[in-house]
């Protein structure tokens, strides 16, 4: 079978992510009970049924290409990657779906070489979905229309810095903001962050703490099919297919400098 094109995916998944928020939702309204996984993180039914929406779609659409999700991870199930495999992380943003404030995301990123070449984030409480890919731009649907977005030139006034609403460190943001102009800060849960660069709405997402692949890849795709891009600490670009599946900490930048 022949291997669809990037566009082609990318308007594959829009279904698909929909339909894993439409699954987070029906939780959502639910008195839905946490559990704790093996790493002391929350999970609900929400991620799993999510999760089993997006693996089936994606065995029909690429029966061939792997599939690094974030529950199957969790319950050992690891497949061996190569150049080109999916990430998948069903219900980013736990705390935030548990703390019901609509800041919870489905994310779904094709990696290829090492780089997420196509992204679609959708935030289902918020009816928010972003996507990008690479050569072909990124885009926001909400309020019933689709409308192409990029990164945005940083204000005379200053950055605005979107930081981590469950997972902040102020004194490790504060030392990576010495010495820079930021005119306001804000806060967001889950890949939202990145999203918010991405669309211009921020300009920097300091991200000095734990994070894993499919935290971000998604996100990471479309703030690089907007101009943007996320680099490590040391303005390495960051990668894809690490040991673990581990990120080191990184900052993502819409069009600014990050010396």
């Amino acid at each position: 079978m022949e291997t669809p094109t990037l566009i082609a995916l990318r308007d594959a998944l829009l279904p698909l992510a929909r339909a894993a928020g439409d699954a987070i939702l029906a939780v959502y309204a639910t008195d839905f009970a946490v559990r704790g996984k093996a790493d002391a993180s929350p999970v609900t039914e929400a991620d799993e049924r999510a999760e089993a929406v997006i693996l089936a779609g994606l065995a029909r659409l690429t029966p061939d290409i792997p599939v690094v999700a974030e529950e199957a991870v969790a319950a050992g199930r690891i497949p061996r990657v190569g150049e080109r495999f999916w990430l998948v992380d069903p219900l980013d943003g736990t705390k935030e779906f548990i703390n019901r404030n609509g800041e919870f995301t489905v994310n779904i990123a094709l990696i290829e070489d090492g780089r997420p070449v196509l992204g679609v984030v959708f935030a289902p409480a918020l009816d928010r979905l972003f996507a990008g890919a690479a050569g072909a731009g990124a885009f926001v649907e909400d309020c019933g229309a689709r409308r192409a977005i990029a990164c945005r030139k940083v204000p005379a006034a200053g950055l605005t810095v979107v930081a981590s609403r469950s997972h902040g460190d102020a004194t490790a943001l504060e030392a990576f903001l010495a010495g820079r102009t930021v005119a306001s800060q804000t806060s967001a849960g889950s890949s939202l962050k990145l999203c918010l660069v991405a669309c211009g709405e921020a300009d920097v997402y300091p991200r000095l703490g734990r994070t894993m692949e499919w935290d971000i890849a998604a996100g990471d795709a479309v703030l690089r099919a907007a101009g943007g891009r996320v680099c490590t600490l040391d303005d390495t670009p960051l990668g894809y297919g690490k040991p673990e599946f581990a990120n080191p900490h990184f900052a993502a930048w819409g069009d600014a400098a990050p010396a």
